[in-house]
């Protein structure tokens, strides 16, 4: 099966900030020779991830509220006791979501509910500049 692989870059914030991919997926999906078939979105980087919500402001609140809850920032964390970085929660919440995510696609269209986005979420402590990596396998 065919592959092709498109990334871009993206800045964002940390401490649980939340974009919306989808805009940027669909539109590599259209410059993509593929009408059918999957799309694995790929965040490099150990502290933030990929996942679907519905992307509006209460869910923008509650899933940071969530993630303090399972993951909080004031811990202690041996990974910063390693390293010094005080980004150890954001190593274990990286790790709770996963860097990556499959979307299928038909119809030159991704498969996604109505009220389903694809976002990043980078957990981080300082902002950063995230690439994503789309890889999409299909005819």
């Amino acid at each position: 099966m065919p592959t092709q692989t498109e990334k871009f870059s993206l800045a964002t914030n940390g401490f649980t900030d939340i974009h919306d991919l989808t805009p940027r997926v669909s539109a590599a999906l259209e410059k993509v020779s593929m009408q059918n078939g999957i799309v694995t979105v790929f965040v490099v980087g150990s502290t933030a991830g990929i996942t679907t919500i519905e992307f509006e402001p209460g869910l923008r609140k509650d899933l940071p509220a969530a993630f303090e809850k399972l993951a909080p920032m004031n811990m202690r964390y041996h990974h910063n006791d390693t390293w010094g970085d005080g980004n150890g929660y954001a190593h274990v919440r990286a790790a709770l979501l996963g860097p990556s995510l499959v979307v299928p696609f038909q119809n030159g269209t991704l498969l996604l509910g109505t009220w389903q986005q694809i976002v990043l979420i980078d957990f981080d402590n300082r902002p950063r500049q995230r690439e994503i990596v789309l890889q999409f396998m299909g005819e």
